[in-house]
């Protein structure tokens, strides 16, 4: 009804993060209050003025994103438009866009490919949020990613019907590569992405996608605690 405030889901703060992945409270939005945000105020704080944000548990969570995991973003962007331009087989998008992969869970991949088989049309949806899911979604990690918050997210996109998940570390140059949730296949420094069922016949090399970040970026993995 019309003026009637939502009821909030969280006894306190900790509470929501700990939903959340036990991400840092300085990625919740408190406009709208957390647990009761919806679709638009979404799109009213999306970009504006600068941050990108996703809607989890009714709350508007800040997407975070660096200059290197920009520059990884545009980069692998760049090389999948160049296979789709040789391969016509679907679309891509970028960061700033906004998918509903489930029922009030509104995510932004770092990149996402659809396939035109989603598409029959072969026309990029116009909507503010995007109803189709992508086949591939790709995370390209920054240190204020949880390993849970991750497993969460990785878990939510096979749910909504993603059929491969990237996650790629800038840190570590590294990459893991989701066919199903918890069943990653880790790809070395060294090794090669390759697009398998959902992009048939692309591959691209870590070394090739990483090779204009400084060394300084690039770090041991961290030992992370279990949960």
């Amino acid at each position: 009804m019309p003026g009637t405030k939502a009821k909030v889901q969280y006894e306190d703060l900790g509470e929501l993060l700990e939903r959340l992945g036990g991400i840092s409270p300085s990625r919740i939005c408190l406009d709208p209050f957390p647990g009761t945000a919806t679709k638009r105020d979404l799109l009213r704080k999306h970009g504006r003025p600068r941050k990108l944000y996703e809607l989890v548990e009714n709350t508007l969570v800040e997407k975070p994103m660096g200059s290197p995991e920009s520059h990884v973003a545009s980069r692998l962007i760049g090389r999948l438009e160049m296979f789709l331009d040789a391969n016509d087989i679907g679309f891509l998008y970028a960061p700033d866009a906004l998918i509903e992969i489930m029922p009030q869970l509104v995510r932004g991949p770092d990149v996402s490919f659809v396939s035109w088989d989603q598409r029959p049309e072969r026309t990029v949806p116009t909507e503010p949020i995007s109803r189709l899911v992508p086949d591939l979604a790709v995370e390209v990690l920054s240190p204020s990613n949880t390993r849970r918050e991750m497993q969460d997210m990785i878990g939510e996109y096979f749910l909504g019907g993603v059929r491969l998940v990237w996650a790629i570390n800038p840190e570590t140059r590294t990459a893991e590569v989701y066919t199903a949730p918890g069943a990653p296949t880790a790809i070395p420094a060294d090794g090669t992405l390759g697009g398998g069922e959902v992009l048939p016949g692309f591959a691209l090399p870590l070394a090739t996608l990483f090779a204009k970040l400084p060394a300084a970026v690039a770090k041991k993995p961290a030992k992370r605690k279990k949960t």
